[in-house]
């Protein structure tokens, strides 16, 4: 749109929207002024016991017209009338009380003055509290109208009941009543407080607790029930969801409130149940208070910003207001995704994404020279175990060499974050392995270099790019049967808002040449996740167990043997020392070796001389 044509189209919106004031502003102030004249009469009228004289009458119409020009004046100054506080709030309340106040107190003070009132001198005190009721109705009743208008469509929307009616709830029921368009319409609520029950907000009655779910779905005629307890546990989510799908309803969710901590509750934070949210396990990195000082203004470089974790970190940081964000990654479709999903186009021309790739060790150098990052977190590496298993000369390309290289070039940073798994832990796996070194190298380095250097070591990622939930899923979607290695392996596992926040915290309390280990709660039992996704599925889907993988644990590991449970900055972060080891040493390594040999070189750098492979426990049930 030409210049000229957004000028004129900005100004009549300015135009209409004014306009539309104005006319607000009057209709105002013409029922103020009939409260006004109409309070000083009716209380003229009761102090003459409903006798009231012909000139009584007269001299309190004009007298109470009188106290509006008055009242008008004192509004004027004070900007009553201007908009400023929002219709029926409170600061509205506050200013008109005022402001009829201070009208009233000078036209009794006039009264008083006159040896020959022509009016009671009591008029002024109970007119102004007749006025007052008579603005403050007209108010309430103007607001009405409005919220009513400003309703969804019974007709076109979706009647829904809420569970849980906190602040989270009511917060979303008003949501919901304010968008004319919007496609939920509020019928109820449940909460198991007894305090509330029969509590009403904005027309919204609860009925009840846990219990009455299936009734009140059927006396109010809901077709969803949004849950929105967003601190319960996931227990409660089951058997609420359970019971809502027995009615036919649906069921939806409000996310928990480390998900809503930078926005008001709307309307468009209502999901579908994620297996994330039926789990059972307890988000602990919600008790971290992260400080994003120490990401404001700076330099800041992300590699493999267009993994999970990389463009999750990418979305975090971009909320501290860094003084320049650069995302580093050879995928050049993740990079377009990142962007888009970043700030809503995907033109790729922006300073802000590199192309790179870390095997690339001149053209690294180069980027860091100069661009002169600040801060790196360095997030790009092979995660496949098993791949990485049968292809262990890319685990050292990549994961190995890749790093080293970053590092190296890293040498004037002034903190650096590598982010490492709990695979690294007493490893049995290429993944391991290599992570682990890179673990090792970063140590070094942070005794060589002058910035800090650490690693932070974290579980699985839920609903990352390969992870158990997302293959569950494709093969729910296809039809085939459910793959567990074994019904008793366990994982930790976290969120990727929950793994990046970790990450986020390394960077501003992790100390040279460790890493960071969060404590993650329990283990979850991958069979556990594979049942609960099977109770969500449409059809019948069969579980088949397969038996361990070389290089897989039955149970992870968080910290190896002789790494000390140190907790001295925080309750929940684990502070590992961490061994050194010299680049030269992994220099040597001959990725197009044989796989067994450039295993075995993997361990010994490691420190593990004896190299097992985790053998796959008997008797396990091929199906169900």
């Amino acid at each position: 749109m030409p210049p000229e044509a957004q000028r004129v189209q900005r100004t009549g919106a300015m135009t209409e929207r004014w306009s539309r004031v104005s006319r607000r502003t009057v209709r105002f102030l013409a029922a103020d002024a009939f409260a006004w004249v109409g309070g000083f009469l009716v209380a003229c009228w009761a102090r003459y016991e409903q006798a009231l004289p012909a000139e009584q009458a007269i001299n309190a119409v004009l007298l109470g017209g009188a106290a509006a020009v008055l009242h008008f004046g004192i509004a004027a100054l004070r900007r009553v009338y201007s908009g400023r506080q929002p219709l029926g709030s409170i600061e509205e309340v506050r200013g008109i009380v005022g402001t009829a106040g201070g009208t009233a107190a000078v036209v009794l003070l006039a009264l008083l003055a006159l040896d020959d009132r022509p009016i009671p001198a009591s008029t002024p005190v109970l007119g102004t509290g007749l006025a007052l009721l008579l603005m403050l109705g007209f108010r309430f009743v103007h607001r009405h109208q409005r919220d009513r208008a400003m309703r969804p469509d019974a007709r076109s929307a979706t009647p829904v009941l809420l569970f849980g009616f906190g602040e989270a709830g009511q917060g979303l029921v008003r949501a919901m009543l304010g968008d004319p368009k919007g496609r939920y319409l509020p019928v109820g609520a449940l909460d198991d407080d007894p305090d509330k029950h029969d509590l009403r907000i904005a027309g919204v009655r609860v009925l009840g607790g846990r219990d009455e779910v299936a009734d009140a779905i059927r006396r109010t005629g809901a077709s969803a029930l949004i849950f929105a307890a967003v601190n319960a546990d996931a227990a409660l989510i089951r058997q609420i969801r359970e019971a809502t799908l027995q009615t036919g309803a649906a069921f939806k969710i409000l996310p928990p409130v480390r998900e809503l901590v930078d926005h008001r509750i709307t309307v468009t934070d209502v999901r579908d149940v994620q297996i994330s949210d039926l789990l059972g396990r307890r988000p602990v990195v919600g008790d971290l208070a992260l400080d994003d000082n120490g990401l404001t203004g700076r330099r800041i470089l992300v590699t493999g910003a267009g993994g999970s974790i990389g463009s999750e970190l990418c979305r975090q940081i971009m909320r501290a207001n860094p003084g320049e964000l650069m995302m580093l990654d050879r995928d050049e479709s993740a990079l377009h995704s990142l962007q888009m999903s970043l700030t809503g186009r995907a033109l790729l021309d922006g300073p802000e994404l590199v192309l790179a790739d870390l095997r690339d060790d001149e053209g690294i150098r180069r980027i860091m020279r100069e661009r002169r990052p600040e801060i790196v977190f360095h997030a790009a590496a092979l995660k496949h175990l098993t791949l990485l298993q049968r292809h262990p000369g890319e685990a050292v390309k990549t994961n190995v060499w890749g790093t080293l290289t970053v590092l190296d070039a890293c040498r004037d940073v002034a903190r650096f974050v590598n982010i490492s798994t709990d695979k690294a832990a007493d490893p049995i796996s290429v993944l391991g392995y290599s992570k682990r070194i890179t673990e090792m190298l970063t140590a070094h380095a942070a005794a060589s270099h002058p910035g800090t250097f650490l690693s932070v070591r974290f579980g699985n990622v839920l609903s990352s790019r390969g992870s158990v939930v997302t293959a569950f899923q494709r093969q729910i979607e296809t039809g085939q049967p459910l793959t567990v290695t074994h019904p008793d392996v366990t994982r930790y596992l976290m969120t990727v808002q929950e793994a990046v926040h970790l990450v986020l915290q390394a960077a501003s309390i992790g100390r040279d040449g460790e890493a960071l280990v969060l404590d993650m709660g329990e283990p979850v039992r991958i069979d556990d996740i594979a049942r609960r996704m099977v109770e969500q599925a449409t059809n019948p889907v069969e579980i088949v167990y397969t038996g361990l993988r070389p290089g897989e644990k039955l149970h992870e590991d968080l910290l190896g043997r002789g790494e000390a449970d140190h907790r001295p900055l925080h309750p929940l972060i684990s502070h590992v020392t961490v061994p050194v080891l010299d680049p030269l040493e992994v220099s040597g390594l001959d990725p197009f070796d044989e796989p067994d040999k450039v295993i075995d070189q993997l361990a010994r750098l490691c420190g593990v001389v004896d190299d097992t492979v985790l053998k796959p426990p008997t008797g396990i049930p091929l199906a169900r």
